[in-house]
């Protein structure tokens, strides 16, 4: 992706639809006269006169209990340095966002302009009543250390430095993993410390509350290693500095056995590196760039435990896998403050999750036959799932029992249950689904390249490594399209109708007549479909010079299945293909089906459709729980359609007793535990979350998964072809970018799943 596409996709993405990333939503109903007299005047009233006879009141009647202000002077913002506080709003949002997603923590970001130490307190001091905690971010050192030291002192809420602390938590329980791996004493180790800013000095101290010695720490700065007689040091930078007689770097590393850089790229040498002592441990944690390659540090030695910030590596030493949770455990006690305590508890509970067999979700997602402890595996993924209800209590607990928790948990299983009950919210399967295609990119055919948007589609694909796009259509109007995005990357682009196709045309027409030739298909009439994009797409799959394809978004969907069917074929076993939609909804992922195709299946046809949809369920990694969708419950109608639920149900019940699965229900039983659990206990659905809804025909399904795109805002992922024999997927009509960039990952995973079962 060129700089100047990179930039102009940056601002867009920041500037519409709406400028900004996060939004205040209303938490209650305000749609009569009647709400909004309890909202505001006169009801509001009725909370206010709780507050004021006891103050611990507003934690339950207002959003503070769940609210955290991300604050900051954008003195130390990312890697750009001292831009202000307007400029770093950005950078705040941001940060609002993964409270979100990750533990369900409502933000507000907080820009002061105020670099004075003392009215940058007064100014958060003087706010902090609206606020359950305060995340600073993003502020200069030494500063950062005073003013959180300050307002740890000065306020009754949780106040944490994420730049110094969070690198620190993760770091810790990484280093603490990875000296257990190599049977190395965290006294006895010589640690090098390549940076001296607030992340630095947090990190080195935790270090030493896990047991290492001050005299066997190196830090360096830009100016090279901290020695005692050096001029103008803070106060910070005086507690590691050395006696040694050594000035550089490359003279701290020899005999290291550990090396933390939180400094900047490229600046650790091989040389340096084989100095190091036996079964040396780096965290190269600068980003974009580490101070040494996870690659080239690998190669030069095969004894080195290796992390870096980058997700595209093992042992990712991410930010995220700290404050959302430790923020979460904080506020659900009502902490005063986020104690040493409370950070190590962070770094066991951390250190501790990494030697936990690890949920098959989890392999999946990162494309591992089986995740577990060891030098590639020392800290948790940032997207195990488990992080939400593991790391919360942890925190909580030492909250607890250090004595800085106001409202104590009592029932430990149903907090579990609570934060589980967190983990539904964003379109996290989405980043999922993404991150597990990056890991084996597969080949694309898009059929329709020669339309803008399926071109920027490609593009996407292409520049974020999901797969490798092969593009058809008309040659020339690609080429312009190309140029007119600034897609400089060279891709195949084969247009069907061309002389230049005529051999690969005729070939693939043989092929197909060879098929089709005693139903009614004449070897002239092959030749002449070949010329068609979906029929020369399809046969690029079948002959395995392409691994999967995307088409349908110039042709109506019905047009197109056929072909595809014809061409692709059902896979062993499947007498029906099928369609599902993943539905990102408020209450977490749902898959839908049939959503287009099948218009009135058989009872035998919906027991096959839910095995299908079960399958692809289990493929993202999730427990599938499957409703089967109808107007009554449980024999309440005899209905004909009633009975081929029923039928369909007793079918699975019968044959596949694995597959958590009941009806007919109607779709606010099946969706609502509570009202499922008072009315009907026997079935087999209580207690579990419903994820995946079978629906008795193509309207319900089809209407159903439009309206909840279009009235709910739910993200639609889909719909995806279930029973084909190799990996072709039809997307709507006039379907956006972003739907066509998923259904891709669909499709690369969906490659993936096939060339791995015939291994």
């Amino acid at each position: 992706m060129s700089d100047s596409r990179k930039r102009h996709e940056a601002l867009l993405y920041h500037a519409k639809p709406k400028p900004g990333k996060i939004e205040v939503i209303p938490t209650k109903k305000y749609a009569t006269q009647h709400d909004l007299a309890l909202a505001y005047s006169p009801g509001v009233a009725e909370p206010c006169l709780e507050i004021s006879k006891d103050q611990k009141n507003v934690y339950k009647y207002t959003a503070k209990g769940n609210l955290v202000a991300v604050i900051t002077n954008g003195t130390a913002v990312l890697g750009l340095g001292d831009i202000g506080p307007l400029a770093s709003k950005p950078v705040m949002e941001g940060k609002g966002l993964l409270f979100k997603i990750f533990a369900d923590i409502d933000v507000f970001d907080i820009e002061i302009d105020a670099t004075d130490v003392d009215k940058f307190v007064e100014t958060v001091k003087a706010i902090a009543p609206t606020f359950g905690g305060i995340n600073l971010e993003d502020i200069k050192a030494p500063e950062a250390f005073e003013i959180e030291k300050r307002l740890i002192e000065e306020l009754d809420i949780p106040v944490m430095h994420d730049d110094q602390h969070g690198t620190a938590i993760i770091s810790a329980a990484a280093l603490k993993n990875a000296l257990e791996i190599i049977e190395k004493d965290i006294a006895e180790v010589k640690i090098v410390v390549n940076g001296a800013g607030a992340a630095a000095i947090s990190c080195t101290r935790l270090y030493l509350r896990l047991g290492a010695k001050n005299e066997n720490i190196v830090m360096c700065d830009s100016k090279g290693v901290i020695r005692r007689d050096r001029d103008n040091l803070t106060s910070q930078k005086q507690e590691f500095a050395t006696t040694e007689d050594i000035n550089t770097l490359e003279e701290a590393m020899q005999n290291a056995d550990v090396f933390i850089g939180l400094s900047k790229g490229d600046i650790v040498t091989p040389e340096m590196l084989l100095s190091m002592s036996k079964d040396p441990i780096v965290f190269a944690m600068a980003n974009p760039i580490p101070e040494i390659s996870y690659d080239l540090a690998c190669a030069t030695r095969d004894d080195i435990i290796m992390a870096t910030g980058r997700s595209d590596h093992p042992n990712q030493v991410n930010n995220v896998l700290g404050f959302p949770f430790i923020f979460r455990g904080a506020l659900d006690v009502r902490a005063t403050k986020i104690n040493e305590e409370m950070k190590m508890a962070a770094v066991n509970a951390l250190a501790d999750l990494a030697k936990q067999s690890v949920p098959e979700q989890v392999n999946i997602v990162y494309d591992e036959v089986s995740l577990s402890f060891g030098k590639e595996y020392i800290i948790p993924k940032p997207f195990d799932p488990r992080l939400i209800y593991e790391i919360p209590p942890a925190i909580a607990k030492a909250a607890i029992e250090s004595g800085v928790a106001l409202e104590p948990i009592d029932d430990w299983d149903k907090y579990r249950d609570q934060l589980m009950d967190r983990s539904g919210i964003g379109s996290k399967e989405i980043r999922l689904l993404h991150n597990r295609a990056k890991r084996s990119p597969k080949s694309i055919v898009f059929a329709e390249a020669d339309h803008l948007d399926v071109l920027k589609a490609a593009q996407r694909v292409l520049e974020e490594k999901i797969g490798k796009p092969i593009l058809l259509g008309r040659k020339d109007v690609i080429l312009a399209l190309k140029e007119e995005l600034g897609f400089t990357a060279e891709v195949p682009i084969y247009d069907p109708k061309t002389d230049e196709e005529l051999e690969r045309r005729n070939y693939f027409a043989t092929k197909y007549w060879e098929t089709r030739q005693r139903k009614g298909i004449s070897l002239h009439q092959a030749k002449k479909l070949m010329r068609e994009r979906n029929y020369f797409a399809a046969m690029m799959v079948n002959e395995g010079q392409a691994d999967s394809l995307i088409t349908g978004y110039s042709r109506p969907y019905p047009t197109i299945v056929k072909p595809m069917i014809e061409l692709i074929g059902k896979d062993k076993g499947v007498s029906r293909i099928a369609a599902t939609n993943l539905m990102l909804t408020k209450q977490g992922p749902m898959f839908l089906a049939d959503t287009t195709i099948n218009v009135n299946p058989s009872a035998k046809e919906l027991a096959k459709i839910s095995q299908m949809t079960y399958k692809i369920a289990k493929m993202f990694g999730m427990k599938p729980n499957i409703a089967m969708l109808s107007f009554s419950n449980f024999g309440s109608s005899k209905s004909e359609s009633s009975r081929k639920i029923q039928d369909a149900v007793s079918y699975i019940h019968r044959y596949f007793p694995n597959v958590n699965i009941d009806g007919e229900l109607q779709a606010d039983f099946a969706l609502n535990s509570e009202m499922l659990a008072k009315e009907f206990p026997f079935s087999k659905l209580n207690g579990k979350k419903v994820n995946v809804l079978i629906f008795p025909n193509l309207e319900s399904a089809n209407i159903t998964y439009k309206l909840l795109k279009q009235i709910d805002g739910s993200e639609s992922v889909g719909p995806i072809i279930l029973g084909f024999k190799k990996p072709a997927h039809i997307i709507q009509l006039g379907a956006s970018v972003d739907e066509m960039v998923n259904m891709a990952a669909v499709a690369v995973v969906d490659a993936q799943q096939k060339q791995r079962k015939k291994k």
